[in-house]
């Protein structure tokens, strides 16, 4: 994929419409999950800015990883959405998009194997904005902790424990409550909200150092 990928980003910037319909097919079913999580039910508005620009600015891609390109664009259109509404991101993602997270340590694997259930959306509304935008990037997207870092503005150790973090509240969660619901919290971390409730706060860009 990451080469179908590089080729398709080549052929595109030399004009080829079927490569860019290509990295549009392959990256947008992501990336509207990942807005869906930060602005709800604008998702689809802030999509089409983000492949706008992202048609303005690829001739000017100079390389490295494509979807973190993207996604980096994406989040600051939605950032900026969000800073004109004045408002809090939501967190209705898709049961789906969670289902194959990518685990960080062997102590996570008990989340990544049970997350498909519907808990999901109530799990990832408990964790902290940082944890949970790590764990999106991560098993949304698809990007390593390098490339999340760089969206982020944070080290690739600072994502990596965000996201280890974060499977561990959601391994523990489940293992406390079970996969058939949850009604209390765990570790500090406060019972989940309704999936229609507002859960991350709008997510600022970390200083370089993590």
């Amino acid at each position: 994929m990451t080469g179908d990928l590089s080729e398709a980003v080549g052929a595109a910037q030399s004009g080829d419409e079927e490569a860019f319909r290509f990295l549009y097919r392959s990256l947008q079913p992501g990336l509207l999950r990942y807005l869906t999580a930060l602005v709800g039910a604008d998702a689809e508005d802030v999509a089409s800015e983000t492949w706008l620009q992202i048609s303005r600015d690829l001739p000017s891609f100079t390389g490295g990883e494509f979807r973190a390109w993207t996604v980096t664009i994406a989040r600051n259109r939605a950032m900026d959405h969000l800073r004109r509404m004045r408002r809090r991101p939501s967190l209705p993602v898709p049961v789906q998009a969670l289902a194959d997270l990518a685990s960080d340590a062997d102590t996570a694997e008990g989340a990544s194997e049970t997350i498909g259930t519907e808990t999901a959306l109530a799990l990832i509304a408990t964790l902290p904005p940082r944890e949970a935008e790590a764990v999106l990037l991560r098993a949304v997207i698809g990007l390593d902790a390098g490339s999340a870092g760089r969206v982020l503005g944070r080290r690739a150790g600072a994502v990596r424990t965000a996201a280890h973090r974060g499977l561990r509240r959601l391994a523990a969660l489940l293992e406390r409550e079970g996969p058939a619901g949850l009604s209390v919290g765990v570790e500090g971390v406060p019972a989940p909200r309704p999936a229609s409730s507002p859960a991350l706060r709008a997510p600022h860009t970390e200083p370089a150092d993590g």
